[in-house]
């Protein structure tokens, strides 16, 4: 006999099953479950091996129509992964704008084929919208201001590799989105920085690796006064002078993160000054930076009284005072990235053990610094 059960208990159900399988399975019993499964559907993500490094691996065969057919079946989304679907056009985010009120979060990663015409329907239609990822993505900055104008509640955007974005764009961001938290540029070398001039003081996390970020950029960048983490390693000075000495003027001192791998121009004079500025300083990576010499070193040890992670590997100017400035300092100091720095001896190296035995002391080099609750 077969027994017939009301919506209200049959949602009841479906919302406590714990696994993802579980639900499916629920869904495809009858005609009914799959009534109540789609609107209780809150995320949809495409099966793919998303690899950066290997872009071949990442295509995915979801066009517009496929994509269409399934907003309009999942309404009630508030997270959309779409990372490597290079086939997905415009057209395909059309149905957004009728069922993507309630989407939070949007990954766009590698859809070469979304431009701003794409970004006008994500505005028109997601203005709940707190996170999106363009990487890769040919947008200009044209979608941008699209974009800002609706998505006033936007907190982290990632336009890593998005060539043709100018500061034009990031200051329509950065004016129309007062809740932002956490922007990726890197690799965006028409960005300068001066477009992040009078951002808010929510902004904390900046990427700009590979970047050209020019002194004035640095200062807006800094205008806010909330950074927390900064990353402008491999910098690439479209102009004489060191503008990364402004980041101990003050407006730095809420900074507890900061990236200067392959920094070339940063000297001594940088590093006493950020030093003194930056008192909340945790973590500072200087590897590959050649210039900075013992005042530099002795500066960090004087000065950093909360750093506890200090990366130093390939510095030519690192040396056993340098050493000696670290192991007399840095009282909070938990690790030392040290290696391929031939100045410091093998017995300097000895005598920080034996005087710090609570740092410890690695070879490896990391990559990425970012602290993890960003881009979450």
């Amino acid at each position: 006999m077969e027994i017939s059960l009301p919506d209200d208990c049959l949602t009841f159900i479906f919302e406590k099953l714990d696994s993802s399988i579980d639900r499916e399975s629920f869904g495809l019993t009858c005609h009914r479950f799959l009534q109540i499964q789609n609107p209780n559907r809150k995320s949809l993500e495409f099966g793919c091996s998303f690899s950066r490094s290997n872009l071949s691996e990442t295509t995915i065969n979801i066009d517009s129509f496929i994509l269409d057919k399934l907003i309009k079946r999942f309404t009630q989304l508030n997270s959309l992964n779409l990372c490597g679907c290079v086939n997905l056009q415009d057209s395909g985010l059309i149905q957004l704008i009728n069922h993507g009120s309630k989407l939070h979060t949007l990954y766009l990663d590698c859809c070469f084929k979304i431009t701003d015409s794409g970004l006008s329907h994500i505005a028109l239609g997601c203005q709940s919208l707190s996170f999106i990822s363009l990487y890769r993505c040919p947008i200009t900055d044209i979608g941008l201001q699209h974009l800002s104008k609706s998505c006033l509640s936007l907190k982290d955007i990632n336009l890593e590799w998005c060539s043709q974005i100018t500061d034009g764009g990031i200051s329509a961001i950065t004016t129309n989105c007062r809740h932002l938290r956490a922007v990726k540029i890197s690799h965006c070398d028409k960005i300068k920085g001066v477009g992040f001039n009078g951002c808010s003081k929510t902004l904390a996390c900046l990427e700009a690796d590979s970047c050209k970020i020019e002194p004035e950029g640095i200062l807006g960048i800094l205008s806010g006064g909330g950074l927390e983490y900064l990353n402008v390693s491999c910098l690439s000075w479209c102009i004489q002078g060191d503008g990364l000495r402004s980041i101990g003027g003050g407006f730095g001192k809420n900074i507890r993160v900061l990236d200067f791998r392959v920094c070339r121009s940063v000297g001594d004079e940088t590093v006493i000054e950020i030093a003194k500025g930056c008192p909340m300083l945790q973590e500072w990576n200087l590897s590959l930076c050649s210039e900075i010499g013992v005042l530099g070193w002795e500066a960090i040890g004087g000065y950093c009284g909360n750093l506890e992670k200090l990366h130093v590997n390939g510095c030519r100017g690192f040396c056993d005072r340098g050493l000696l400035g670290l192991r007399n300092g840095c009282k909070r100091l938990l690790i030392l990235y040290v290696s391929r720095c031939r100045q410091v001896s093998e017995l300097a190296i000895e005598l920080f053990k034996v005087a710090r035995w609570d740092v410890e002391i690695k070879v490896e080099e990391v990559m990425c610094i970012m602290p993890k609750h960003f881009f979450r």
